[in-house]
């Protein structure tokens, strides 16, 4: 029978017999060492899938004959860490929030325990920096409308703030003096105008003159005569720059008509007392504490 291999004439090389559009393929095999190769994977595959974890299953997968899992490695990696670190947990637990920020070696524990923790629950609201945006506080400055010592800073975390589920969480309601007509516009933008004089802004003078007795008879029994706050109402400084809701005259204005309250949850009973203790001596390192 004759020889029915088409040869190429340029490369010498037989043909497939395959043609498209004229275009002849040649028969060029893979590298021998490339064909092992990839015999070898399919090899390897078979092995791995009959030693570990593999193929799933409805609510499973199948186990392997190592019996191997990552999450078992996870929880005992984590077994580990937390036996090397319960004599420093203990003493988190049995120490105040103020002598655990006295010891250095307790403190520099907490702050790595509580930079994680702060990772996993708070950076949602106040920023991966913590520098917080508009109705979230930034916990990098000196701005505390409750306090910024160690402890205050954890009574915050344990409780919350205006939070439902936590009878001792920090509760403080400014009224709305325009929803509820306590005061007329005229009067609100008089009072805005005085407050951002107090903060050092540029303000219309009639208006904040006249501002002046409206701030005296409606704000400064939990604001202070000066702007200067009071803590333990809740009721945060007006004589700074810093604002959690806006301190242009008509963001002023919005927050005396129909004041925004912010809820913070009581992290106490999702976290426990140690991680809470960890979070509060971290927001204290960042430098905004007191």
């Amino acid at each position: 029978m004759a020889d029915e291999r088409e040869i190429d004439p340029v490369t010498g090389v037989e043909t497939t017999g395959h043609s498209w559009d004229g275009i002849k393929e040649l028969n060029n095999p893979m590298p021998r060492w490339w064909l092992w190769t990839f015999y070898a994977t399919i090899a390897f595959s078979l092995v791995y899938v009959v030693l570990y974890p593999a193929l799933p299953l409805v609510n499973s997968a199948t186990k392997g004959l190592l019996g191997w899992s990552s999450r078992a490695d996870l929880r005992a990696d984590i077994a580990s860490a937390e036996a090397r670190n319960v004599d420093r947990i203990e003493a988190i637990k049995a120490s105040s929030v103020t002598d655990i920020a006295a010891d250095e070696n307790l403190r520099q524990f907490a702050i790595s325990a509580g930079n994680a923790a702060f990772k996993v629950n708070c950076v949602q609201c106040h920023g991966s920096g913590a520098a917080g945006s508009a109705g979230y506080p930034n916990l990098n400055d000196d701005a505390w409308i409750w306090g910024g010592s160690p402890e205050e800073i954890y009574t915050t975390i344990l409780h919350g703030v205006r939070y439902g589920d936590d009878d001792e969480t920090r509760m403080s309601e400014m009224p709305a003096f325009g929803r509820d007509e306590i005061l007329d516009r005229e009067q609100i933008a008089a009072v805005a105008a005085y407050v951002r004089k107090l903060s050092g802004q540029e303000a219309d003078a009639a208006a904040a003159a006249s501002g002046a007795t409206v701030y005296a008879d409606n704000c400064a029994a939990c604001h202070g005569e000066a702007g200067e706050g009071v803590r333990e109402l809740g009721a945060p400084r007006l004589a700074d720059a810093l604002w959690l809701y806006g301190g242009s005259q008509s963001e002023i204005m919005a927050q005396v008509g129909t004041p925004q309250h912010g809820v913070m949850p009581g992290w106490g009973e999702r976290l426990g007392e140690v991680t809470a203790k960890q979070l509060a001596v971290y927001v204290h390192s960042l430098g905004g504490g007191e």
